[in-house]
């Protein structure tokens, strides 16, 4: 048996030196040369091309190498009976809450606008964004979302946090799915850390926006496919928001041509709020493919049905 690592435009030679590190008796292959395809049980993905994984017929789990998997229920040709893992790492999680907090910090200090300055050569002050209009609503408390929450909470942010089913977390209030617009009510600066699903593609809309707090920003570093891209212009242009932090795009990377480059309230980071470390994560992925190999649930086991 075989375990494979398949992934677009990406070195995948320190994820194999990694696995065989954890464990020196695997048998790793890299696509797209793979001597005998009969032979994986176990791939481990990150944006492969769609159905290319049609072509290994005793495939039974997709592993992926971040926290989101749409990469991999999009890919029709991967059977319903194949399982789907995702990465749930403690960097991951930590990663993204220090991604949030900094990105609300520049947002309260106006961090874009003097570094603009500094290069025009041009001395102007702006008030502060004070805490009180700092009201953070993370939409999405999964297992990065708490600890972002938790992060938020420990440096003197109000937080609440919105999810499909009611949490309950210490000092902090919490909306389940039908409670939607009154958590935006009291949203100032809303977070995305949402997985892509049928449901919330397209959530960050003109009429979400608009049943924010005043004054209100946008952080999305969950999915591009969250985000309508002309309503966050509109919103932009109209007032509705003061600004945007976007880490992901419905295409990666954004193209040179694209709005979203010429619009100073739009802060773009090119999807690094949470990164992969191949030596943390290999334990995770032979854990997992060890229990494949013995018909174990997998840690971590996506639902498919709800897409998590």
């Amino acid at each position: 048996m075989s375990l494979l690592l398949i992934a677009k435009n990406r070195d995948m030679n320190p994820w194999k030196d990694a696995l065989l590190k954890e464990d020196p008796n695997l048998d790793v292959e890299i696509w797209p040369r793979v001597e005998n395809k009969e032979r994986v049980t176990f791939a481990v993905s990150w944006k492969h091309p769609y159905n290319v994984l049609d072509g290994y017929p005793n495939l039974n789990v997709v592993h992926s190498l971040g926290a989101g998997v749409d990469h991999i229920l999009n890919d029709e040709a991967i059977a319903t009976p194949v399982k789907i893992g995702r990465m749930v790492i403690p960097s991951l999680k930590a990663q993204m809450a220090e991604y949030v907090l900094n990105a609300i910090q520049n947002y309260r200090f106006h961090t874009s606008r003097y570094v603009d300055q500094k290069r025009e050569g041009f001395w102007s002050r702006h008030d502060q964004v004070p805490k009180e209009n700092c009201t953070v609503g993370i939409l999405g408390l999964g297992e990065i979302g708490e600890v972002a929450a938790e992060s938020l909470l420990m440096n003197g942010y109000p937080v609440l946090g919105w999810s499909r089913s009611k949490k309950e977390m210490n000092g902090i209030q919490t909306f389940s799915e039908n409670e939607l617009n009154s958590f935006l009510s009291h949203t100032n600066i809303l977070v995305c850390l949402l997985p892509l699903t049928k449901e919330t593609r397209g959530i960050l809309e003109l009429d979400l926006f608009k049943q924010l707090k005043q004054p209100a920003f946008l952080i999305n570093a969950a999915r591009g496919g969250h985000l309508i891209e002309e309503d966050l212009i509109y919103a932009l242009d109209t007032g509705v928001l003061t600004g945007a932090c976007l880490d992901v795009f419905e295409e990666e990377p954004l193209p040179n041509h694209h709005l979203f480059w010429n619009r100073p309230k739009i802060m773009i980071t090119p999807h690094v709020a949470s990164i992969t470390d191949p030596k943390e994560a290999s334990a995770l992925i032979v854990e997992n493919y060890k229990r494949s190999l013995s018909g174990m649930k997998l840690k971590y086991e996506v639902d498919r049905e709800n897409g998590y």
